[in-house]
């Protein structure tokens, strides 16, 4: 798909690992240019390097999206480096590792509430501006967790539930206004979320996940439709397991 993002701004929430960081480099590699946005200031300037490398910008903004005014002004800093947001991929993400319904602390359901909701609602919001003015496209990374039940935790299950409506809200209230939003459900894929999990998943199955990259292709496929067209949800299981 190189070329099919040529002119255009893209701005990745959770680009310093995971899918995150592979949809920012697959969005480079289409032609954007990308605002690179999580807490990890070194990882980064690491994925940035490589974008540069590509001849295309890369503009790191350190932003810890549990922070309200962070999150909100991270959409200022985004404009001010690429000069709009034609892509806006929120592919933050969080886990914990005591998941289970009976020990889950009120701190844990607020920190998950936070990250992968909240943070969600405060960056699309502020950017709301921006995206009319362009007729953006928006990416939500969930969890085929919505479709497949699993033991990932009634926090985590929740958030990505919620993300869903989000997704499927902002389309029916912006679509008149050019934005397209689409909600993404990966199944089992191989990234550092795989280390919170309580039990560890055992290497052949580790072996059959998907790849972060697989995720990437998905967000530049549905990134680059003309404004006539929209993918309402995609979801992408490894083709040897489903969902573990």
């Amino acid at each position: 798909m190189s070329g099919t993002h040529t002119g255009r701004r893209a701005a990745v929430y959770g680009a310093s690992s995971g899918m995150g960081r592979a949809s920012a480099l697959a969005l480079a590699r289409a032609g954007a240019d990308v605002a690179l946005l999580a807490r990890n200031a070194q990882a980064l300037d690491e994925a940035a390097a490589e974008i540069r490398a590509l001849g295309r910008a890369g503009e790191v903004i350190p932003v810890d999206v549990q922070d309200p005014a962070a999150a909100r002004a991270s959409v200022t800093a985004i404009v001010d480096a690429l000069g709009g947001i034609d892509v806006l991929v929120y592919a933050t993400g969080w886990n914990i590792p005591n998941r289970a319904f009976e020990r889950l602390s009120p701190a844990d359901w607020d920190l998950m509430q936070r990250t992968n909701l909240w943070g969600l609602y405060d960056v699309v919001q502020a950017a709301l501006p921006e995206l009319r003015r362009s007729g953006a496209r928006v990416v939500v990374v969930s969890s085929a967790c919505v479709q497949l039940p699993d033991v990932s935790g009634i926090a985590y299950q929740t958030t990505k539930h919620a993300e869903v409506g989000f997704v499927h809200g902002l389309m029916q209230e912006e679509a008149a206004n050019g934005i397209r939003a689409t909600v993404l459900f990966p199944g089992l894929t191989e990234t550092p979320m795989l280390g919170r999990r309580p039990t560890p998943t055992p290497a052949e199955v580790v072996a059959q996940a998907l790849q972060p990259e697989d995720a990437a292709q998905a967000v530049v496929f549905v990134t680059s439709l003309p404004p006539r067209a929209y993918v309402p949800e995609l979801m992408l299981l490894p083709a040897a397991i489903q969902q573990r």
